[in-house]
């Protein structure tokens, strides 16, 4: 099985990818805060496998954050939760909406990746990966070559 992460993109061009959803492993939303240099940001992830809390696979979508009060933190999770659903679990500093709405669109994942923005005045980037994705299935879905991050290796 090959794998294929794209890095790096923003959520408009995101929403111009045509790719096969059901070779999506999982995507991320960085959201970072001006000025970068304070390393202030609340991430989201979706695997679609599952992120382990405490080595049991928990699906749904899951926030990230560094250096945010704790009061935007209750924001952005009931945000998340308000739109997609789930139970909401601490760890850490990720908080997993067990149970969440699970999506993989490029025109989805650019459209929450916009609303972050807007909501909590954020500068979103967003990486994605893919299984199993043919060089012809890559130039059809309008995936640029120069954003992608090969992952070397053996993933079988």
């Amino acid at each position: 099985m090959t794998r294929h992460r794209y890095w790096k993109i923003t959520p408009d061009d995101i929403q111009k990818y045509d790719y096969d959803q059901a070779k999506v492993l999982n995507w991320e939303i960085k959201g970072v805060k001006e000025p970068e240099e304070d390393a202030r940001f609340i991430g989201v992830f979706l695997y679609k496998r599952g992120t382990p809390i405490d080595y049991t696979p928990t699906k749904g979508i899951v926030l990230y954050h560094n250096n945010i009060l704790k009061k935007e933190v209750d924001e952005a999770t009931k945000f998340i939760k308000d739109r997609f659903g789930g139970d909401v679990r601490d760890k850490g500093t990720r908080i997993f909406l067990e149970g969440s709405k699970e999506f993989y669109s490029g025109k989805e994942v650019g459209q929450f990746a916009k609303d972050l923005e807007t909501r909590f005045n954020l500068k979103a980037t967003i990486s994605i990966e893919f299984e199993s994705l043919t060089e012809e299935e890559r130039k059809k879905s309008g995936l640029p070559d120069a954003k992608l991050l090969p992952i070397p290796g053996n993933h079988s």
